[in-house]
């Protein structure tokens, strides 16, 4: 078995696999895919829907945790046969042509509906192990290293489909089968890493009957609000997010390959931040980390309401909004983890997991469907709002950004033990951000006056360079607040 330290590198390579694993078997060009061979708006909703509709099968992997003295083997063998699930819908119309094509677009959903079930019963055994296994102390800097990596090798991998479908010539059925195959590889690979990283034995609740395994997550009142605030907040993403890449595709008019880019990019973006949002999650906590990225959540969707039907001008308007919002999914991400693991029991680690997960999955999940259904029903309808033209996507996206404005409200139930006010980190970051204007502004000019002369008088240079870059009167007021409030504390 692998040493902590080799563990925690093997976890990370194996995160990378898995990323690969999940860009190449739900990337944009699975939506192009099954709308050429016939999917429509709902059929997209459904498709939209089931990461997380599917959820509901953690509840189900808890409770057999609660029967088991180790997790490893059950877990492996349901994430194997995951992984290889989607095989016969990427390989099936080669092995059997002459079906029509809403026979495979109803194939791609239910072998979606049961790669997602099996992903969901293996997810609370994987993570209540890794939270058995690994220390806490540093645990949210640990994911965000993971998640830096891992989105750096998400990037990779969309850019090599996006060049893998505009430089060979395949068309989209097979370029899908292409990805579908090597993401298998990559998915395989992953899970056989994790036999050589060491499992804790289970903690089993003291009485483990169903019900009380099932409750005591909301018998927490903490972790009740918890869950209710992640319920609405999968409600308000789902309203708008499962129709992004279909509106780049139909009526932006983007093609496939700078669909795939413009998440190339995003991941790109996530990747530069992953590291600093699981050390602010560290030092300040899950909950303010939250409230942050959920607080600049709606920007990229509000960018989508403005951007022109012009596919080339759009990619490069859109390109920094979608960078900024993989930086706040990651965020979400790491808060989320955290939250979960930190203020979990041991004994029952998997249930509070699943009830976060799963019930709030759920509620995202019937919601994509009923948007798509919506989104149906309202296509090609248009609305003149004070000269400007709304759409059946336009609407939906504007009730989206409206919900996760009323999410971002919502954060103030969410409460966390030990961990910092918002305000009161922001306050700091700012701080932070000034004093580095500052020295750099100030080392600058010392080596301007170090070229001109020979003779440098400290105490001027010390005193310029302190005056040099001057923030708005009341931004240092908000730094000196958070200054006293740190040197308090302390």
């Amino acid at each position: 078995m692998w040493s902590l330290k080799g563990a925690k590198r093997a976890i990370i390579v194996a995160g990378c696999l898995a990323a690969v694993y999940t860009q190449l078997t739900t990337s944009p060009a699975t939506i192009e895919y099954i709308r050429s061979i016939g999917a429509n708006e709902f059929h997209i909703g459904i498709l939209g829907a089931l990461p997380t509709l599917m959820l509901f099968m953690q509840f189900v992997a808890a409770v057999a945790v609660n029967h088991l003295a180790y997790r490893r083997r059950l877990w492996f063998w349901t994430a194997l046969t995951h992984r290889l699930m989607l095989l016969p819908t990427a390989l099936g119309p080669w092995l059997i042509p002459g079906l029509p094509g809403d026979v495979w677009v109803w194939t791609l959903l239910i072998t979606t509906a049961a790669n997602q079930s099996l992903l969901h019963f293996s997810s609370p055994l994987w993570l209540s192990w890794m939270g058995d296994y690994l220390p806490h102390k540093g645990l949210s800097t640990y994911w965000g290293h993971r998640q830096l990596w891992m989105q750096i090798a998400a990037a990779i991998s969309l850019c090599a489909a996006a060049f893998l479908i505009l430089k060979s010539g395949l068309s989209i059925e097979v370029g899908y089968a292409v990805m579908t195959c090597m993401g298998t590889l990559c998915g395989v690979a992953d899970l056989l890493l994790f036999q050589k990283v060491v499992e804790p034995p289970v903690q089993k609740v003291p009485s483990p009957r169903l019900r009380d395994v099932f409750a005591e997550p909301f018998r927490n009142r903490e972790f009740r609000r918890y869950i209710g605030f992640m319920c609405f907040w999968n409600f308000a993403a789902m309203t708008g997010a499962p129709f992004i890449v279909l509106y780049l595709l139909t009526e932006v008019g983007m093609d496939l390959f700078h669909v795939l880019l413009l998440s190339t990019l995003s991941w790109v973006g996530g990747a530069m931040f992953s590291r600093t949002l699981g050390r602010w999650a560290d030092s300040h906590g899950s909950q303010p980390v939250l409230v942050m990225c959920v607080a600049l959540k709606s920007t990229a969707m509000l960018s989508l309401l403005f951007v022109p039907h012009s596919p080339s001008i759009a990619f490069w308007i859109l390109a920094p909004f979608f960078m900024l919002d993989a930086v706040l999914n990651a965020g979400i991400l790491i808060a989320n983890n955290g939250f979960m693991i930190k203020n979990s029991p041991t004994e029952n680690r998997a249930m509070y997991i699943a009830a976060t997960q799963a019930v709030a999955g759920m509620v995202g999940g019937f919601t994509s469907i009923f948007a798509g259904l919506l989104l149906k029903t309202i296509a090609g309808l248009k609305w003149e709002i004070a000269g400007w033209t709304l759409g059946h996507f336009q609407v939906m996206f504007l009730a989206s950004i409206a919900l996760r404005w009323m999410a971002w409200g919502l954060t103030r139930y969410v409460h966390e033990p030990q961990a910092r006010h918002t305000w009161d980190v922001v306050q700091e970051l700012v701080s932070e951000m000034l004093d580095r204007l500052d020295v750099r502004s100030g080392s600058a000019e010392l080596e301007t006056v170090d070229v001109e002369t020979d003779v440098v008088d400290v105490g001027a240079v010390a005193s310029s360079s302190r005056s040099a870059v001057r923030a708005p009167k009341h931004i240092r007021k908000i730094g000196r607040s958070a200054r006293t409030f740190k040197s308090s504390r302390e």
